[in-house]
Formats: C-alpha cells, structure tokens, sequence
C-alpha cells in the first residue's frame, strides 16, 4: 500500500515538474518584442530602386537585400569545418541588389550601392571579401556610388553587359 502512494507522489512530482517546465517554455517565446521597420530600404536605397528599375527596363527582375548565402556557396571540399567557416562568412551579410533573368530568374549580377559608410575601415574590409567572393564564384558585381541623382542611360550602360537577351 505504501508503495502505492509513493508510485502517486512521484508520478504528481513529475506531472507538476513537467506542466511548469511547459509554461516556462511557452512563454519564452513572449521575452523578447519585436518593432516592424518602417522600410525595407533607406532612402538612398529606394532612390537607387525606382532608376534601377528603369534601366533595366523589364529585361530583368530586381531583388533588394537579398542574403549572401542565397546567392553564392562555398565550394564542397572534404572538411567540413572549412566549409562552415566559409559559410558563416556569407550568412549573415547580404547584397544590396541582385539582378535576375526575367524568364528563369538566374542570377544575372549583384549590385551593391557605395554610401559614405564605404569609407570606413571596417567597412573596406567587407567590400573586400564581397568583391573577392563574387570574383571566386564568378557573380558579376557591380559598385554604384550612392549620389543625389542618378542618369538612367548611364546606370543602363554599366548594367548591359549583365542584362538577359529577353
């Protein structure tokens, strides 16, 4: 009889251990709040958009703050640690812009927009490897100076070369 009860107590303790176990995962999930960010772009990024667009005229898609790792990859090699390292180099950064083909949307170039925060140390550096990763992969990139004004023809000039024969 004695056995029973005590088979009862530690069956309760459980359940009780695992109802407030429940709870306290449950409402990990309401720690942290969130804020939505007004726009997807800064000004100077949606400026760039709206003359991207029409340089490029329909003869490709545009796709704005599109993450590294969706459009390039390490190479396979037979350490994997090595290949982690290399992705976890591109996961966490993105391109400013990504140019696709119009008809099986294949990444045609990655445009990046230079501001003044190109200037800095940190951020020549980034320049840097992004550069050296699209040289490596073979991904055309294309280094527009962010500027007040944009002239349409010349943006189209610079991208031509990149564009889908539609």
């Amino acid at each position: 009889m004695i056995w029973i009860v005590f088979s009862f107590i530690v069956i309760a303790l459980i359940f009780a251990i695992f109802i407030k176990f429940k709870q306290k995962s449950g409402s990990s999930s309401h720690e942290h709040s969130y804020k939505k960010i007004d726009s997807l772009f800064s000004p100077a990024e949606r400026s760039f958009l709206g003359v991207l667009s029409q340089a490029v005229d329909g003869n490709a898609f545009v796709f704005g703050k599109v993450r590294m790792a969706d459009v390039i990859k390490p190479e396979q090699n037979s350490d994997c640690k090595l290949w982690q390292i290399a992705f976890n180099k591109i996961n966490s950064k993105h391109f400013d812009f990504v140019l696709c083909d119009k008809n099986d949307l294949s990444v045609l170039c990655v445009i990046e927009l230079d501001d003044k925060s190109h200037n800095s140390k940190s951020r020549q550096l980034r320049d840097a490897f992004l550069s050296a990763a699209c040289v490596s992969a073979c991904l055309p990139l294309i280094q527009v100076p962010a500027k007040a004004g944009y002239n349409i023809d010349e943006l189209r000039q610079m991208l031509i070369a990149h564009l889908s024969a539609g």
